[in-house]
């Protein structure tokens, strides 16, 4: 036991000298591999130690993220954990994936991400089946063909690939994949669950604050569950008081599956008032409406940020919001604007590239940095992996 325990003291410090050690040309392959999960060919690989014994480890990573798999690879697995319900890294590419990458590719304000009207889909002439609102070939067919992304992906209207009206777009929460993931059964109170936690890093339970108005829980919520009111009061309205205004955003929003087993489907926006009860209402947002029935009854998608008070103004909102609106595209415009959100897509991206969460006092400085840098800069999302990879390919 003694030798062993030696042995990993020796690699240990064997692997932190060569670390502190490494030369331009091993941070040049390391940079590469972890940017694009793939070795550089030899000019490349020359290029970029150039650069790094210049003082350039920025330009280095550059042109490592030209290589295809930075968006075939890299990208997917970074954005794929946000499009389901087990955070599955192997989710098949599709709409919400693609649009990750797509914005990451274009230097785009990340923000749009939750409040876009775009889709990004494969370019015309590659033999791919059309996008359809109730399938995802177009997207299997990119993977099966191992198209390269970084110059095949092109955005298109999502209003026009998907009949949603501009007003309702909202970005990935939108789009076929958001919906079948989160708007599918339930009470659309997933939609919002899952973007808190894939986009702002953040779940339910530290948010709880049970200090907040209780008048937007919702009829389905009892005031006295097990016939203990107290657990309403000290638990429940901890999530619900700021969830459920919040959630009502996506009042009107649906995914309906469009076969008999269940295995394709589309989002459904409901632009009009039914014949029935005249309402635009999900009827979702009524089940169980026999729990509490002077509960909250949603009337509309007008949203309020409960959270803006109390302890969680600590996810920085944007004073400049006013904190409630109408629909989906504002409440996506009130997450993404947040400092939580820009911190989240920063510590994302440190550990896709470092291959660790921040650990040392040096790394959390320098995920602060790389957060500041990435809002002062528009929210480029690619520049925070150049800068992200510059920081890590000595360790």
């Amino acid at each position: 036991m003694k030798k062993v325990s030696q042995s990993i003291v020796l690699l240990s410090a064997l692997a932190l000298s060569f670390a502190v050690n490494a030369g331009p040309l091993e941070q040049a392959k390391r940079m590469h591999d972890r940017l694009a999960g793939v070795p550089a060919d030899a000019a490349t690989l020359d290029q970029m130690s150039q650069l790094i014994a210049a003082g350039n480890a920025v330009a280095a990573a550059d042109l490592a993220m030209q290589h295809p798999d930075f968006y075939r690879t890299t990208l997917k697995l970074f954005a794929s954990p946000a499009t389901n319900r087990d955070l599955d890294v192997f989710e098949p590419l599709n709409d919400y994936t693609a649009t990750v990458i797509g914005l990451v590719r274009d230097d785009v304000d990340f923000r749009q991400i939750l409040q876009t009207n775009v889709l990004y889909v494969g370019a015309d002439g590659l033999g791919l089946p059309p996008y359809q609102t109730n399938n995802n070939e177009h997207y299997l067919a990119l993977e099966r063909q191992a198209v390269d992304l970084k110059t095949h992906l092109v955005a298109r209207p999502q209003s026009a690939l998907t009949g949603i009206p501009d007003a309702a777009t909202a970005g990935v929460m939108t789009s076929r994949a958001g919906a079948k993931a989160f708007f599918y059964l339930g009470t659309n109170r997933a939609m919002l669950r899952f973007t808190l936690m894939s986009q702002l890093c953040t779940d339910l339970e530290p948010l709880k604050d049970i200090s907040r108005p209780v008048d937007r829980i919702r009829q389905d919520v009892s005031r006295s569950p097990g016939g203990d009111s107290r657990i309403f009061n000290n638990r429940c309205v901890g999530c619900h008081a700021g969830m459920d205004p919040l959630a009502q955003a996506f009042a009107y929003y649906d995914y309906k599956f469009t076969d008999a087993d269940g295995s394709n489907g589309e989002v459904f926006y409901q632009a009009t008032g039914t014949t029935s009860t005249g309402s635009r209402v999900q009827p979702k947002y009524h089940f169980n409406a026999g729990s509490f029935p002077y509960g909250f009854q949603t009337p509309d998608d007008q949203w309020e940020n409960y959270w803006r008070q109390g302890p969680n103004e600590a996810l920085g909102w944007d004073p400049a919001l006013p904190g409630k609106g109408q629909g989906a595209k504002s409440l996506g415009q009130e997450l993404a604007s947040s400092t939580a959100f820009a911190q989240c897509q920063v510590k994302k991206t440190f550990k896709t590239v470092c291959l660790r969460d921040p650990e040392s006092a040096a790394d959390v400085l320098q995920v602060n940095q790389l957060t500041s840098h990435f809002r002062a800069g528009g929210y480029k999302l690619k520049q925070v992996f150049a800068e992200t990879a510059a920081y890590c390919m000595g360790n």
